[in-house]
């Protein structure tokens, strides 16, 4: 049986055995006919907020947010059809801001490739930077006592509005929303203690949560005191073709299109598999061993404790995220050794949660590797090279005839869910 794994730039297909392996991928949403005109009219029927033309006046400075380059948002097509709307401004009045959270600052040509070559050059650009203190403001405490550090230039902005796509998220619940804001444009220490190794342990911090979710909450209370006008969030199928979209008041609008990602990618399955085969989503999300714990994650949702996962992640950029993330790993000796380190400092280091969420998986599976990294790489982050994911998955089944395999072609994409009721453990 052949399967199409979402991998890099242009899939990978693999031949798995032909009975006893179970595909388990999101409903498939059909993208919608018309883009522009379903953006225009969210944008001018939003939901629990005037239309976006009204909340601008001549004059205002407009400042709009958007996810970095690992993320595969289609800025290029929806910031054009935002701009329209707000064409009585020139474009001076206007910044775009690259919530970037931790991670690096994406190049000109990933600006450029990102926004597409009109908007890049007509509009001013500014790259967030968590750790400049004078480029952040504080906005105070949130409940839990925690310093709010943002983004100045935002916060002094006459009209905020955020942009992104909405996506099952392994900690915070789901993407979009609030993460525009948090970690998207706040101060490192900020983002540091969000992620901390007590809210990332945290068994409501998982897939599709948000309600009961420490880490979706505190994102949400940022939200709220950065006061953004206007959110406009996309959703997106495997094709990157857009799906809904939903605009308006920042909860509202999150909170719609939350319910409709969940009525696809939910799918629930009737017991743990021994042996899952997971992808981190392809190009862009797949790009780096950071990004890709994600798919792991997914993946270990449905694995039987002492399975095997198979990871098959591109890995381009290498391992990529901030270098404490490889650090860490390779200076453990074992994964129940990186997490008591994770657990046992009194402050959380930068990339710590990545980390601790690859340390849990391992902790219940053992975990294969195939990607682009050197073989010496892989083993040092505690996983294992292969080769030839169809080889490796048909010998697997010839010493383990009997055990159950499953395959997420699109890894995070989808959110597998054990039934309580399935008495398989």
């Amino acid at each position: 049986m052949q399967v199409r794994l979402a991998y890099g730039r242009d899939g990978l297909t693999v031949d798995f055995p032909d009975d006893g392996v179970e595909v388990i991928a999101p409903r498939f949403v059909a993208g919608l006919p018309d883009e522009t005109a379903a953006l225009r009219s969210a944008l001018r029927a939003p939901l629990g907020a005037r239309p976006l033309r009204e909340l601008v006046a001549p004059g205002d400075d407009v400042l709009i947010v958007f996810p970095d380059v690992t993320r595969p948002m289609p800025s290029a097509r929806v910031l054009p059809v935002l701009l329209a709307e707000l064409d009585a401004l020139p474009p001076a009045r206007i910044t775009l801001l690259n919530a970037l959270g931790a991670h690096r600052p994406n190049t000109r040509a990933e600006l450029t490739d990102m926004l597409g070559t009109e908007v890049a050059s007509r509009y001013r650009i500014r790259q967030h930077d968590p750790a400049d203190r004078d480029a952040l403001v504080n906005l105070g405490r949130t409940r839990s006592g925690r310093e709010i550090w943002i983004n100045r230039t935002f916060v002094e902005a006459r009209v905020r509005i955020l942009t992104g796509f909405i996506e099952p998220h392994f900690f915070a619940g789901f993407s979009g929303g609030p993460k525009a804001v948090m970690p998207g444009i706040c101060g490192l220490d900020t983002i540091l203690g969000n992620h901390g190794a007590a809210m990332i342990d945290h068994p409501d911090a998982t897939w599709g949560e948000t309600e009961a979710n420490p880490v979706y909450q505190e994102m949400a209370e940022v939200a709220d005191l950065a006061a953004p006008e206007f959110l406009l969030n996309v959703t997106l199928n495997r094709q990157r073709a857009i799906t809904g979209v939903f605009a308006g008041d920042w909860r509202a609008a999150h909170r719609a299109g939350c319910a409709f990602v969940r009525q696809s990618a939910m799918r629930p399955v009737d017991g743990f598999y021994d042996c899952v085969v997971t992808t981190n989503a392809g190009f862009p999300l797949d790009a780096n061993l950071y990004q890709a714990v994600k798919g792991l994650s997914a993946a270990a949702r449905i694995v039987r404790p002492g399975g095997t996962l198979v990871l098959a992640a591109a890995c381009t950029e290498g391992m990529r995220g901030h270098e404490n993330f490889y650090r860490l790993l390779h200076a453990s000796a074992s994964p129940e050794a990186l997490l008591a380190q994770i657990r046992g400092r009194r402050e959380p280091q930068r990339d710590q949660w990545q980390a601790q969420i690859l340390a849990g998986v391992l902790g219940r599976a053992t975990v294969h590797l195939h990607s682009g990294l050197p073989e010496e790489a892989v083993r040092r982050c505690h996983l294992r090279p292969v080769e030839d994911v169809g080889a490796f998955v048909r010998a697997w089944r010839d010493r383990n005839p009997r055990g159950r395999i499953a395959v997420l072609p699109e890894g995070p994409q989808t959110i597998p869910c054990v039934q309580p009721d399935s008495g398989l453990t």
